[in-house]
Order: C-alpha cells, then sequence, then structure tokens
C-alpha cells in the first residue's frame, strides 16, 4: 500500500477512539524532547538539554544546536517508547514541532518525524510551538478548558492570547521587540552571571531591594509588550551608579529589572482579563517558571476573581509533551500534514 493508503486505514480504524496514542518531538532551539501521549495523558517524557554546552557562548549558537539534536534524536524517542511501553506500531499518529524557532533545529525534528511516519504509516501532525506551551496546562490541570486568557513568555516570544476553543487562537498582544525571557538574558550579561539569565536573575532577586533601582515603565500599547528600553535604561542605570561611585548590589539591580519586566507582563495580563470577563488565565513557556511572575498572576487573578492555571516548570520550558498535547486536538479535527512539510522559523499562531 501507499503512504496515504496506509493512512486512510489507520485513520479509519482510530475512527471513534479517545485514546489516540501519539509520539510527540519537539526541536524549536536547544531541547531535544520526545515524549508519547494518550490523550492529553503523558505515558513518558525525554528531554535532552544542550544548556551547559550553550553556556561556553552566553547563549544557544544555531549550528552547535542543530548538530546536537541529530546526535540525541533517535535516542530519545527510543527511550521514549521503551518508558512508554510502546511499539511504533501502537501509535496512532506523530506529532512535530514545524514552527517558529530556529531553522536548522527545526528541521531536525521534522525530518526525522516525517521519516519515522513513513516508515510506519502514521498521520503526520505539525504543531505550531506556542500552541504546545499553551497546551501544557491541559496536562497539568485535567479540568481545564477553553476559553481562556493565555500569558505565554519565554526566551523568543512574549504573546498574550485568547484562547476560545482548542487550537482557536486570537493573539491579543505581543512584544513589540525582544521576548520577555530574551530581555532577562540580556540583563544577566549586564551583570556578568552565566546563562540561561532567567533562573539566574529570578534567584538573585530574591535577595534583593526591588525598588533600589527606578527603571521606567514602556508607554502604553493596548496589550502589547516592549522590553528593550527596560534594557537599555538598566545599561544607563548601572553606568551612571559606576561613574557616580554608587554602589548598587547585583541582587539589587536583578530584583529591580524582574519587577519591571514582570509589573508589565501582569499590567496587561490584568488588563485582558477585565476587558474580556474571562476568569481563567494560563501561563505559558520558560519564564513561566519565575517566581514573582507566578505569585503576582495569583494576585491579579484573585482581583478580578478569576484563577490562574500553573503548569510545573518541567511542562513550561520546551517540551514534546505539550506537542503531544496539542497534536492531539489538531488530530482530532483532522489537521494533517503530508511529506512536503517543511520548517517555519517565523510561523503565525493558527487561528483555528
Amino acid at each position: 500500500m501507499s503512504y496515504a493508503e496506509r493512512i486512510a486505514l489507520r485513520l479509519t480504524q482510530a475512527q471513534g477512539r479517545k485514546d489516540i496514542r501519539i509520539l510527540a518531538i519537539e526541536s524549536s532551539c536547544d531541547e531535544t524532547s520526545a515524549a508519547v501521549l494518550c490523550g492529553r495523558q503523558v505515558q513518558s517524557l525525554v528531554i535532552a538539554s544542550q544548556v551547559e554546552t550553550h553556556a561556553l557562548y552566553g547563549g544557544v549558537v544555531p549550528e552547535i544546536a542543530s548538530r546536537a539534536h541529530v546526535e540525541a534524536m533517535t535516542g530519545a524517542v527510543a527511550q521514549a517508547l521503551e518508558q512508554a511501553k510502546t511499539q511504533p506500531d501502537d501509535l496512532d499518529a506523530v506529532a512535530v514541532t514545524y514552527g517558529p524557532g530556529l531553522v536548522g533545529a527545526l528541521l531536525c525534528g521534522v525530518s526525522y518525524a516525517k521519516g519515522f511516519a513513513y516508515r510506519y504509516g502514521l498521520p503526520l501532525v505539525p504543531v505550531h510551538h506556542i500552541e504546545g506551551h499553551i497546551s501544557a496546562a491541559y496536562i497539568a490541570h485535567p479540568e481545564l478548558e477553553p476559553p481562556f486568557i493565555a500569558l505565554v513568555v519565554s526566551g523568543g516570544h512574549s504573546h498574550l492570547v485568547r484562547v476560545s476553543d482548542y487550537g482557536c487562537h486570537e493573539i491579543l498582544g505581543r512584544t513589540r521587540d525582544d521576548a520577555a525571557g530574551e530581555a532577562f538574558d540580556k540583563a544577566a550579561r549586564v551583570l556578568g552571571l552565566p546563562y540561561p539569565g532567567g533562573p539566574t536573575i529570578d534567584k538573585l532577586a530574591q535577595q534583593g531591594d526591588d525598588r533600589a533601582l527606578l527603571l521606567p515603565k514602556a508607554r502604553q500599547d493596548g496589550y502589547n509588550y516592549s522590553f528593550s528600553g527596560l534594557k537599555t535604561a538598566l545599561l544607563q542605570a548601572v553606568a551612571r551608579a559606576q561613574k557616580q561611585g554608587v554602589q548598587l548590589s547585583d541582587a539589587d539591580v536583578a530584583a529591580s529589572f524582574r519587577r519591571a519586566v514582570v509589573d508589565q507582563l501582569i499590567d496587561k495580563a490584568e488588563l485582558a482579563l477585565r476587558d474580556t470577563g474571562l476568569k481563567k488565565l494560563v501561563l505559558a513557556g520558560g519564564v513561566a517558571c519565575n517566581s514573582l511572575l507566578r505569585s503576582r498572576a495569583n494576585e491579579a487573578a484573585q482581583r478580578c476573581g478569576a484563577r490562574v492555571f500553573l503548569p510545573p516548570p518541567v511542562l513550561c520550558t520546551d517540551n514534546a509533551a505539550m506537542i503531544g498535547c496539542a497534536g492531539y486536538y489538531r488530530y482530532l479535527k483532522g489537521c494533517f500534514a503530508d511529506m512536503t512539510l517543511n520548517a517555519v522559523p517565523s510561523v503565525s499562531l493558527p487561528k483555528g
């Protein structure tokens, strides 16, 4: 049988079933991850991190990331299948991140997923990376259902999204320049702190005074964010203090910067809750691990009579489980790709 005929047979056999078993692959940046999910239940999750490798360079080096994905991918998939006690023939589909992200890194995952899907006659489900981050909350909170507001903050993305249904998104606002995670990394370099900057600044900030350094707020722009001016203001403030002989502790600087970033994120999220009347707020993305952001999100939600849904840290950073969950709902909608699927480093969040 041809690949198309095998896919048709698979879909016919799975028709009406809820226990759809999906192999998911994530390789958009510097984590090689594979997972097996049954519906939105995680059967296994494997993450091969490259953080130590890229820490030598103070950030992700795309070429090195791609080579590391090639080396780790086969082992990660094999380990995920073994942990889930699943054979390839037991699967119903393969879900993979196709964008956005680093093009070389994405290609590693997309190419492997296409080969695996073709070899075993499995439907191929393309998943948007940000949709994956949002879907992590479905795994952590089985009771969660749309509609809700999602605040997605990571090293590459800062989005405020209205999720009206599974896979249906409306972007209310986004960063005009740097992402929040990117801003934290740049601030860490100013302070001479190691990569990745977000967790380092969060830990150091807990020892500092977040009002020791007054940093400006970005001008009002609807639900949109801007962090590049905040980074520049930090540079200027530190340089000015040094010139004047004023001693600023790294902890105070980290705390002040963290507060300025979180203030902006929470202000816009709370505004969205009030304007839409929705009573659920989801935090997603790597920066959702930030301790101040998590506590301030709870406070904002209480003021609006809403509830916050916080995935655990392992589901906030890049992982294949979130891709598998998003892929499950894409599968139910019949959103499949053929062997022409390509990596798309810059692609809009699907509206439906």
